[in-house]
C-alpha cells in the first residue's frame, strides 16, 4: 500500500477599509489533515484585494517550495485567482498583474498543483489570519 501525501493550502487576501486599501494576507497549510504551518502579514498601503490574494498564494508557496513533488491543493475564495491560475481567465489590467506573473513563476516549480474555488465560509482560518494581520497593523500604529 502506497501512502498518498496531500498538501492542502488555504489562502486569503484582504484590502481594507476600501479597495484599494491596507493590504494583508493569511494562509494555512495542512499535510494529510494535520496543520503544519500558517502565516499572515501586512503588505502595504493602496493595495487591491486581488494583489493581496496573490500575495497570500506566493507567501504560502514559498513555505512549501521544498515539497514541490507532492500533490498540492490550493483553496481560495477568490474566483478570479482560481480561474486565472487555471488559465481560464486572463488579466487585462490591474495593479496585481505583476503579482499574478510572480505567482505563475512560483507555480511552475511544482509538479502536481491544483486550484479549487471554495465559498468564504470554508476559508475561515485563512480569512481570520488576514483580518488578524490587519488588526495588528492598526494596533501597532496606535502605540
Amino acid at each position: 500500500m502506497v501512502l498518498r501525501l496531500v498538501i492542502r493550502v488555504y489562502i486569503d487576501g484582504l484590502a481594507e477599509p476600501t479597495n484599494p486599501g491596507f493590504g494583508t494576507y493569511g494562509f494555512v497549510i495542512y499535510r494529510n489533515g494535520e496543520k503544519i504551518e500558517e502565516g499572515k502579514g501586512f503588505i502595504g498601503k493602496n493595495v487591491t484585494n486581488n494583489y493581496a490574494e496573490y500575495t497570500a498564494l506566493i507567501e504560502a508557496l514559498k513555505r512549501i517550495e521544498k515539497l514541490n513533488k507532492e500533490e498540492i491543493q490550493i483553496f481560495s475564495d477568490s474566483r478570479i485567482l482560481v480561474r486565472q491560475m487555471k488559465g481560464e481567465w486572463s488579466a487585462k489590467k490591474g495593479m496585481y498583474k505583476a503579482k499574478l506573473q510572480e505567482a505563475k513563476n512560483m507555480v511552475s516549480k511544482f509538479t502536481k498543483l491544483h486550484f479549487f474555488w471554495i465559498p468564504r465560509e470554508e476559508n475561515r482560518e485563512a480569512d481570520k489570519l488576514s483580518r488578524e494581520a490587519y488588526k495588528e497593523y492598526w494596533s501597532h500604529l496606535e502605540r
